[in-house]
């Protein structure tokens, strides 16, 4: 059989531009097969954020709504429904009782705005101590922190109106201030980020060129930290000026409650006197104005803190 010719090789096509070899060229899969497009499944979590807002947002909404309807339209008329007396309120709000919210108001910016300030400063300490130094019994200090961390308000507010009583301070400025210069939440962030954001190598070298160590911590550690400490110092302010039981514990006074206590006091009147219920809605619409100043502006220096922190590493 040496006679037959051999048959030809079977050359193989050359791969189209654009393929891998090996692989297979045939039509794509149809794009409705079982696994989801990244598109639909990316939906998922912004509906939920949508939900999430919707659902944060709507009381927000209906205070709106209702700071601009009278006492007879409050309860008579479709709730998302404008009015038109929202000066109407604002002007028996303001003539109260000699406009005593406005004495509520600068009451809570003192206990806001004083105590934040206090506890970033108390925070700050303790955060870079904790971080920095090594001393016996620092990880049993810190635990026990964090164990205040989980106590509920109600737990302590009682035991710090003991306290303040002993002292003859309750009824005071200072009975609502002094419990809130310790934050424990504070003091952990504090360690946190200075753990995070101070390299050791930079203490030791202020050391070496002579620096003590409160100068240290205010030319080196502080300017390094302050990312950190708007973020306590804004969780502090928040904190505060929303906070409700300890000033109603420790006050009696109503010139020196703060404005939660004050809307409190206003909305147990208004169960026998409706006319003061618009008085509350539009002073709780007001309360939340200095938030969000306060956060349009720190959110500025936020940023900026930020961004020299990157280019300072």
């Amino acid at each position: 059989m040496s006679g037959l010719a051999s048959p030809p090789p079977v050359r193989k096509a050359a791969p189209t531009a654009g393929t891998t070899p090996g692989t297979s060229q045939g039509p794509p899969p149809a794009s409705g097969g079982g696994t989801p497009s990244p598109r639909r499944v990316a939906l998922l979590p912004t509906a939920a954020l949508v939900l999430g807002a919707l659902y944060c947002l709507l009381p927000v909404a209906w205070v709106l709504v209702a700071s601009t309807k009278s006492g007879a339209d409050l309860f008579s008329t479709f709730s998302f429904l404008p009015g038109d007396g929202f000066g109407d309120n604002l002007a028996d709000l303001n003539a109260y009782r000699d406009g005593i919210y406005w004495r509520w108001m600068g009451n809570s910016l003192l206990y806001a705005g004083l105590g934040a300030v206090l506890s970033t400063a108390v925070s700050a300490l303790a955060g870079y101590a904790l971080a920095i130094y090594r001393f016996p019994g620092r990880e049993t200090f810190f635990n026990v922190i964090l164990t205040g961390v989980l106590m509920p308000p109600v737990v302590l507010a009682i035991p710090q109106y003991l306290l303040m009583a002993q002292a003859d301070m309750t009824d005071t400025y200072l009975s609502v201030l002094l419990p809130l210069v310790l934050s424990p939440y504070g003091v952990y962030l504090g360690r946190i980020y200075a753990e995070a954001a101070i390299p050791m190598e930079l203490v030791e070298a202020g050391r070496m060129d002579g620096a003590g160590e409160w100068r240290i911590f205010l030319r080196i550690a502080a300017p390094m930290m302050s990312p950190g400490l708007v973020t306590i110092f804004l969780f502090q302010f928040v904190a505060i000026w929303n906070n409700f039981l300890l000033p109603y514990i420790m006050l009696g006074d109503d010139e020196k409650f703060p404005m939660t206590v004050g809307l409190f006091t206003l909305l147990k009147q208004g169960a026998s006197q409706a006319s003061l219920y618009t008085l509350v809605i539009i002073g709780a619409l007001l309360a939340i104005l200095p938030l969000i100043a306060l956060f349009l502006v720190i959110q500025r220096f936020w940023s900026l803190d930020l961004l020299s922190g990157a280019v300072k590493s």
